[in-house]
C-alpha cells in the first residue's frame, strides 16, 4: 500500500509524509538522510527559506512552486525526525500553528469586529504574541528573540521588543545623531584599536542603521538585497562596455569604471 502511495502522482501531503519515512527507515532508508538531525538540516531549512523569497524577489512564479516545495520537504524532514524522537510529528506541528492563527484572529474566527485598521490589528497581534509568551513564562523582554535570524533582522526584532516597553528614541533625528556618532567611533577605533575592537565598533555601527530602519518602517534585509541587485545590474554594465572596448575589468582602472558606473545610472533613469 505505501508503495502505491509513493509512486502515486496524486498522492498529495500523505505522500511526501511516507516518502521521508522511508529515507529515514533505519534498515532500508537513505544512509544519508538517516545520518542527519536537527541540527545539520537547519541550515538547509534556512536556505530554502532563501530560495523561496528570491524567487519571488525576482518574480520568478516558473520556479516558485518548486521553492515552496523544498521548502515545505524542511518542515517534513523536521517533523519526521520529531516523531522518531517522540517530541512531535506533522499532525501536532499542524494542529499548533492552527491553533495559533485561530488565536491570533479573533477578529476573524471569533467574535471580535473586523472594523479596525490593519495599525490596531498588528497592534492586537503583538498584544495576543505577548500574552502568549507570559503564558510560556519567559522572563525577558528580548528573551525569545531567535538567535538563528539573519543579523539585521534579529536587531531589528531586538528594537521593536525593547520600543514596547519605552527603550527608543523618539524620532529619527536622534538615531542619525547616533549612526553619525558610531561612524566617528569607528573612524578613530580604525587607527587605534584593535581588530576585535574595530568589529565591535562596526557592530555598533550596523545596529544602529537596523534602527533607522525600523523607525523608517524599512526592511533592512530587503533594502540591502535590493541595493546587491542594483550593484550587480550595474556592475555587469561595466563589464558589457569594457568588453565592447576588447577589455576586461582587471585590465581597466577605476577612472574608466567609475565613467561606466555612472552611464549605468543614467540609462536606469533614462528607462
Amino acid at each position: 500500500m505505501s508503495e502505491d502511495l509513493i509512486h502515486d502522482p496524486a498522492g498529495g501531503l500523505p505522500r511526501l509524509l511516507e516518502i521521508m519515512r522511508r529515507l529515514r527507515d533505519p534498515e532500508t532508508g537513505c544512509p544519508w538522510d538517516i545520518e542527519q538531525d536537527f541540527a545539520t538540516i537547519a541550515p538547509y531549512t534556512i536556505e530554502e527559506a532563501y530560495e523561496v523569497a528570491d524567487a519571488i524577489a525576482r518574480g520568478a512564479w516558473e520556479e516558485l512552486e518548486g521553492e515552496l516545495g523544498d521548502l515545505l520537504l524542511q518542515v517534513v524532514y523536521h517533523a519526521q525526525m520529531g516523531a522518531e524522537a517522540g517530541l512531535f510529528d506533522f499532525d501536532s506541528v499542524a494542529r499548533a500553528v492552527s491553533d495559533k492563527m485561530v488565536a491570533r484572529h479573533p477578529h476573524v474566527f471569533g467574535d471580535e469586529s473586523r472594523d479596525k485598521s490593519a495599525e490596531q490589528q498588528t497592534a492586537d497581534w503583538e498584544r495576543i504574541k505577548a500574552a502568549e509568551r507570559a503564558d510560556k513564562a519567559a522572563h525577558g523582554v528580548l528573551d525569545d528573540v531567535a538567535i538563528g535570524l539573519p543579523a539585521l533582522t534579529r536587531a531589528v526584532k531586538l528594537q521593536k521588543r525593547a520600543a514596547r516597553v519605552g527603550f527608543d528614541w523618539p524620532t529619527t533625528h536622534e538615531v542619525v545623531e547616533k549612526i553619525v556618532e558610531e561612524a566617528r567611533e569607528l573612524e578613530e577605533a580604525r587607527a587605534e584599536l584593535s581588530h576585535e575592537e574595530v568589529t565591535e565598533e562596526f557592530g555598533d555601527l550596523l545596529f544602529v542603521i537596523a534602527n533607522l530602519a525600523r523607525h523608517l518602517k524599512i526592511d533592512p534585509e530587503e533594502a540591502l538585497r535590493a541595493a546587491n541587485t542594483k550593484f550587480t545590474r550595474r556592475f555587469n554594465v561595466i563589464e558589457e562596455e569594457l568588453a565592447k572596448r576588447g577589455k576586461r575589468p582587471e585590465e581597466s582602472d577605476l577612472d574608466e569604471m567609475d565613467a561606466l558606473w555612472n552611464l549605468a545610472k543614467v540609462r536606469e533613469k533614462a528607462d
